[in-house]
């Protein structure tokens, strides 16, 4: 029986039924659990001792609302995050939806694994997930005064609003955007023998 069988054997048994889907490819293992779950779960992960996943080494949020330029079915914003067993030599890619598109909201980890902390306020700026029981949820890489959330599929490319340091006043201002939008497509050459190669 090789590791990932191993790993996903002690992950069924452990998790049972809050394990809403496991995936196993290309040497990985991804599982997928519900938001009601989803600090219980990463509490067995972590402690259970045939599982023992006492690293979170990222923690992501994603917006499936066009996953794979299709349409997709299910909720629209996700957390991804990747764990690291030293103990054991083995890695777990867990996944969690949030239950509401409207107001995208889940639990924290912070008590889990201190290091999801700004991994999660990344998350919270960039998609607008609210990681609930989070100690100090703020923005973490955009501007305290900025408006929206620049990783949602549907934030304007160009933005709304620019902003630069004006010596005159000696401080940063902002204006309205002065870059006029342009659509610029890339020439894709399909022909086989384009340029004479063949």
């Amino acid at each position: 029986m090789s590791r990932l069988d191993t790993l996903q054997a002690a992950l069924e048994t452990v998790l049972g039924d809050k394990l809403k889907k496991l995936v196993s490819d290309r040497g990985e293992i991804s599982i997928t659990v519900a938001a009601a779950d989803y600090e219980s779960v990463a509490l067995t992960l972590r402690d259970h001792a045939e599982l023992h996943f006492e690293q979170l080494i990222d923690l992501c949020g994603m917006d499936y609302s066009s996953y794979k330029d299709q349409a997709w079915e299910g909720a629209r914003y996700g957390v991804v995050s990747h764990l690291l067993s030293v103990n054991k030599n083995w890695r777990l890619r867990l996944k969690v939806f949030c239950p509401d598109d409207d107001v995208p909201a889940i639990a924290s980890l912070g008590e889990v694994w201190s290091s999801s902390n700004w991994f999660e306020r990344e998350a919270f700026d960039l998609y607008g997930i609210i990681f609930e029981g989070h100690l100090d949820l703020r923005r973490i890489l955009t501007d305290y005064g900025f408006i929206g959330h620049p990783m949602r599929k549907d934030f304007p490319t160009s933005g709304h609003v620019e902003m630069r340091y004006d010596p005159e006043q000696k401080r940063v201002i902002y204006q309205p955007v002065t870059i006029e939008p342009r659509e610029i497509t890339p020439r894709i050459i399909r022909e086989d023998n384009y340029g004479g190669l063949h």
